[in-house]
């Protein structure tokens, strides 16, 4: 096989070609997507898919399409002028994209309901004045995760994925762990197994494990607690009931009304001026050289900060129905491991999988074990390769690996360190340093090469495309030849 990934940093698009028995080859493209903060994006992606006609003269056996994220598909609404000239026989996705699959549909619920809440919440927020650094920085944040889910301006993400399933004139093929086997017949040396995305609810919304992760994060609430809130404070007529409030409606004054003055129904106390004083405002009788101003107590917002962690559960979850496919050569048993955007949930639920091959029982265990090139989950991130149930499963000391990534790029989108320094760490040692990175310095010359030698483990050769100067430095594509 021969995987041409191509250098966007934070996407993914990867050209897989196999010769078949007649010396034609067989192409299989995964994903073509950029990072929707990524300035020239679209551009980028256009040359690239540009590259992948040249290469293909526009003729794709297999396209595969991950999960519903903007890094995945945006190629396909952005350069669907582009993609129409293609021949695509066969698009492969998730049981999780099939409309038609009632747990999907769940699914899709959530999703839909997760999205509003965070709306409301970014049109709250957007209104708020003075807003706590805390606040601010939520804000901040969720703009960011709702233009990657929607794209670059209104709900995109999903007609890029359909715009994907139209490039064939067949209806897409929908897999799932301990379904059917995906059949290429022109390949006979190929056998091509599916580990994810789970059926199983709690491991599609499981984010974190202690003991599996090399760094633990902090989880959130559901979009339950967001919706409520936003509906009580948006409801005119006062009779939204909140089942999640300690207290009745009627206990405590509204804060506007606080702040115009209301003293209460006896009019004993002035609650206005107490507030004020004390919590959201310069105090009455305070003297110019005192200066007392109590408004940095105020909390208004603050309560829109589980908007934080909804955003993360929604994000991750997306990343969690990942398809994941490793493709087995039945002559030499190698393992090449593509897992999407796959985080832990969808990691920890292969452990269980068994596939019957013939007289053979093959594991998922086995196939990890036997796997000799993994492109990377979610670009390094440290909640998308578990230790026990991931890397430290993959013995083959011909291990190899390719993550699309921009340090740079995740840094200026506040995602943290892309790819995570201990997971590096611990590829660069399985892999004696045979790691691949979107961003390496080595892929923007002419003829780069990589520190390692090739051939070397389960990589034969390494061949590299500078891009365009205008779309910046770079590497348009990095080529491996595999054993």
């Amino acid at each position: 096989m021969t995987v041409r990934h191509y250098c966007q940093g934070i996407g993914d698009c990867h050209l897989l070609t196999l010769p078949k028995p007649d010396g034609s080859l067989f192409r299989i493209l995964i994903d073509c997507g950029i990072h929707v903060s990524i300035k020239g994006g679209s551009k980028l992606i256009a040359d690239i898919v540009a590259d992948i006609r040249t290469e293909t003269k526009g003729e794709i056996d297999v396209l595969v399409v991950t999960h519903e994220h903007w890094d995945h598909v945006s190629g396909f609404l952005t350069s669907n002028d582009l993609f129409k000239g293609f021949t695509v026989k066969e698009v492969w996705m998730a049981w999780t994209e099939n409309g038609a699959d009632p747990e999907a549909a769940e699914i899709d619920k959530f999703k839909a309901s997760a999205l509003t809440a965070l709306q409301s919440a970014s049109r709250k927020l957007d209104a708020e004045r003075a807003l706590t650094p805390h606040v601010a920085a939520v804000r901040y944040g969720l703009q960011s995760v709702l233009s990657f889910q929607f794209g670059a301006a209104g709900e995109r993400v999903r007609a890029a994925r359909d715009a994907a399933a139209k490039l064939s004139t067949r209806q897409p093929c929908y897999f799932e762990p301990g379904g059917p086997l995906p059949q290429v017949p022109d390949l006979p040396n190929l056998k091509i197994y599916v580990l994810g995305p789970p059926r199983d609810k709690a491991a599609l919304r499981l984010e974190e494990k202690a003991g599996e992760m090399y760094p633990l994060s902090s989880g959130g609430p559901s979009a339950r607690a967001l919706a409520t809130g936003l509906a009580v404070n948006e409801s005119p007529d006062g009779t939204y009931v909140d089942e999640l409030s300690p207290f009745e409606r009627n206990i405590g004054t509204e804060l506007s009304a606080a702040l115009n003055g209301y003293k209460g129904d006896d009019g004993a106390f002035d609650i206005g001026a107490f507030v004020r004083d004390h919590y959201a405002g310069p105090v009455a009788n305070a003297t110019p050289t005192e200066g007392l101003d109590q408004s940095w107590r105020r909390i208004d917002a603050d309560w829109m900060g589980i908007a934080a962690d909804l955003a993360l559960q929604l994000d991750r979850g997306v990343n969690n129905t990942s398809l994941v496919l490793a493709f087995e050569f039945i002559d030499t048993g190698h393992v090449i491991l593509f897992p999407g955007d796959a985080q832990i949930g969808n990691w920890l639920s292969w452990k269980d999988l068994k596939f019957q091959v013939g007289e053979k029982t093959v594991t998922a265990a086995d196939l990890m074990a036997r796997t000799v090139y993994l492109k990377v989950a979610h670009h390094g991130s440290q909640n998308a390769t578990p230790q026990k149930q991931g890397l430290e499963l993959m013995t083959s000391t011909d291990l190899s690996a390719f993550i699309p990534t921009s340090r740079i790029d995740a840094q200026n989108v506040h995602w943290g360190a892309m790819p995570y320094d201990p997971i590096l760490s611990a590829l660069m040692a399985k892999t004696s340093g045979r790691v691949i990175r979107a961003d390496d310095p080595w892929l923007a010359k002419a003829n780069g090469k990589p520190a390692f030698a090739s051939p070397s483990g389960s990589i034969l050769a390494v061949r590299s495309a500078p891009r365009d100067p205008a779309r910046g430095p770079g590497g348009l594509w990095v080529e491996v030849d595999l054993v």
